[in-house]
């Protein structure tokens, strides 16, 4: 191989190494940023996963809301009305958040089957339901018909 060619195939692998390391790079940083949506029912059924970050989203159960009178740990029920999945969550809930309403929490699920939030989002007006949960719940509509 004469020296012209050897350079040109040296620069060439370099450009692939460093173009699939970048690629590589980019793929693990998006990996961590990806928050999952699971419905109640998917998450008692078993299928999200343990010690992952995922979204849950559902209709806080009439009754459930049960706070620690030491500290700002909030228990509550959400459900899909079909399953229901228990949630523990440590910090200030939002203003909007109250039984019967539909929420979001961020968080991740653990071995005894309870969702630890780290964030709970909650409506913003009386007609608006997040997308995922509307779109689960039509879904369950279409399916009983």
């Amino acid at each position: 191989m004469t020296p012209k060619r050897q350079k040109r195939l040296i620069i060439i692998l370099s450009i692939v190494l460093g173009t699939s390391l970048i690629v590589g790079l980019v793929m693990y940083s998006l990996n961590q940023n990806i928050n999952l949506f699971y419905s109640a029912n998917q998450i008692a059924n078993g299928e999200a996963p343990v010690g992952t970050r995922i979204r849950v989203g559902g209709m806080v159960v009439d009754g459930s809301v049960k706070r620690a009178t030491d500290s700002l740990r909030v228990s509550f029920a959400l459900t899909d009305y079909e399953k229901t999945v228990n949630v523990v969550f440590t910090g200030i809930l939002p203003d909007l958040f109250r039984e019967g309403q539909g929420i979001i929490a961020q968080g991740k699920m653990d071995a005894q089957g309870v969702f630890q939030a780290i964030e709970v989002l909650a409506k913003h007006d009386e007609n608006y339901m997040p997308p995922e949960i509307a779109e689960t719940m039509k879904k369950k509509q279409e399916a009983i018909k």
